[in-house]
């Protein structure tokens, strides 16, 4: 059992070897045959066909075909064929942009031409006799020597149409045409705002500037009072001064032309001007300038004018005027007088914030009338950039209701509200003023001195100035002050009392201006600048008192 075990077992394997050999020699037959019928599908489809030739456009209609098959074992045809290639797509490229030039009707302009030049360029290179006849046409090896000069041609063609299109895709490329047009917005509005800086650099540096014919006017008149003392020893004060009976006005300014044409403007536009009383006070620099003027050219009528400069008021010092001790303050002072290059501001509207007449005392006297004048009742306040054009006495009779304040109201809209000129972001403005309230405009105010006296409005003034020192509860200016120390006690007029805007709009109608009783040159273009506005400098000019001989050497070009 054993022995037939074993010969079951070989007989078995032998059996298997068998199987295993004759599948091998199929498997071998299928794969020769495969490959037989691949290499005969391969010679029948040799011949160029219909479908691989390749179709070149030239004049009347002509064609020529060639077709090269990257099998070939001939490199130099090979190399023919991509050449060939490059030519065509280049012409492709070519005439779609000429095409696309037609589109946007640019048939005037050289790039169609070019375009259209560079194509038949390109279709007169694969048309040349030595060409077709050597590399097209002929059935037998290609010339080395003609496809090298072939390939020199075309490839300086291509760099050509190469160069034309990088220079000309700007005007087709639709996205780097809008690329271009952001940088060129870009670029003009870069340049917009630096004009506008350097605008409104210029129109501030000519704000604070003092005109030439303004100091002439001022040297010409204490060359006069030094040459003549005798004609100008002061007067002694009359009881008109103080007599509350009387219409009193407050002038603060250091502008010598600019008092004449206020008051001036007063006096003749007043009903009975004896009963009117101007209180001038200016600087110490332009006080004898100022008193020379007025006794060369004293006031029509009768009126009356005291002229004081400000540090008569020995009250006024640090211990007591919060700005003349903060004009101590080393910061303030580098803020508002030093230039050096790193105390300039790089916004354009911070540069109006730098102006040191925001620290002076005779922009801030007004806050203290009550004080400079005690036996008055009530007393008018103006700007030196107004012009009065109608009598002023009816604003003695407005009952302000117990206010201190009459003003006239400025706001339209959204615009000219507390939110414009205090910061409501600082917790103490928020909680005391409401952002939406209605501003009002100082330049020609009647204040009730009585009524202030007792609301205690210069000590809120005091208050709220102290606590402004470092800017955080407004930025710049008086009108902020008055708007926190007037708050709940100041009365609106009606508008036609007060225009302004002459200093900075243009567009305020004649009709508008024809009817106030006082227009304002509020704004940068004051109207004895060389930037005044032309529109409106005549209703100041015409108040310039011309028989003065020093206006006249001075040159004011009126």
């Amino acid at each position: 059992m054993a022995v037939a075990v074993r010969g079951s077992r070989v007989g078995s394997g032998s059996g298997s070897l068998l199987r295993s050999f004759f599948s091998y020699r199929i498997f071998v037959s299928a794969m020769l045959t495969l490959l037989f019928l691949a290499t005969l599908s391969v010679l029948l489809t040799s011949h160029p066909s219909h479908n691989d030739s390749h179709v070149v456009d030239v004049a009347g209609n002509a064609h020529v075909r060639r077709s090269f098959l990257a099998w070939q074992s001939d490199p130099v045809k090979t190399r023919l064929e991509l050449i060939y290639n490059q030519v065509n797509n280049h012409v492709a490229l070519v005439n779609a942009y000429a095409t696309y030039a037609r589109k946007l009707k640019l048939e005037i302009s050289k790039q169609l031409k070019m375009f259209d030049d560079l194509a038949q360029n390109f279709s007169d290179l694969q048309l040349k006799p030595a060409y077709r006849a050597a590399l097209f046409e002929s059935d037998g090896p290609v010339d080395e020597d003609v496809l090298r000069q072939f390939e020199k041609e075309v490839k300086d063609k291509v760099k050509i149409a190469r160069l034309m299109i990088a220079e000309n895709k700007e005007s087709y490329d639709n996205q780097l045409k809008i690329q271009k047009l952001k940088d060129t917005i870009f670029a003009v509005n870069e340049l917009l705002l630096k004009a506008k800086k350097n605008g409104v650099f210029a129109s501030v540096i000519a704000a604070k500037s003092t005109p030439k014919s303004l100091h002439c006017l001022a040297m010409r008149l204490m060359e006069e009072r030094i040459a003549h003392p005798e004609k100008y020893v002061d007067d002694e004060p009359g009881p008109e001064l103080e007599d509350p009976n009387l219409y009193h006005y407050a002038l603060f300014s250091d502008n010598v032309i600019a008092i004449s044409v206020v008051v001036n403007s007063v006096v003749k536009n007043a009903k009975e001007p004896w009963k009117h009383v101007f209180h001038v006070v200016t600087d110490r620099m332009n006080y004898a300038a100022t008193k020379v003027w007025f006794k060369m050219r004293p006031l029509e009528g009768g009126a009356h004018i005291e002229i004081k400069a400000v540090d008569d008021f020995k009250f006024l010092n640090p211990s007591y005027a919060p700005v003349l001790k903060q004009r101590q303050s080393v910061r303030l002072r580098k803020y508002y007088f030093e230039t050096r290059a790193e105390n300039t501001s790089t916004d354009v509207n911070n540069m109006k914030y730098r102006n040191p007449k925001y620290l002076s005392m005779l922009n801030h006297l007004r806050f203290y009338l009550p004080e400079l004048y005690p036996k008055l009742h009530k007393i008018l306040f103006l700007d030196d950039d107004v012009v009065v054009q109608k009598d002023l006495t009816a604003l003695w009779t407005i009952d302000l209701e117990g206010k201190v304040n009459g003003a006239v109201s400025t706001c339209f809209g959204s615009f000219h509200r507390f939110s414009e000129y205090l910061n409501f972001s600082h917790s103490l403005i928020k909680q005391k003023f409401s952002p939406r309230v209605c501003a009002w405009a100082f330049g020609m105010n009647i204040f009730d001195l009585n009524a202030w006296r007792q609301e205690k409005c210069t000590e809120q003034y005091h208050y709220w100035q102290d606590l402004n020192e470092d800017r955080s509860l407004w930025k710049m200016g008086t009108l902020p002050a008055g708007l926190v120390t007037f708050y709940s006690t100041t009365k609106p007029l009606d508008k036609a009392w007060h225009v302004q805007g002459l200093g900075i709009n243009p567009s305020i109608s004649m009709e508008e201006i024809e009817k106030a009783a006082v227009i304002h040159y509020s704004g940068d273009m004051k109207p004895w600048l060389d930037i005044a506005m032309n529109l409106y400098k005549h209703l100041w000019t015409k108040y310039i008192d011309n028989q003065m001989e020093f206006v006249q050497m001075c040159n004011f070009g009126m």
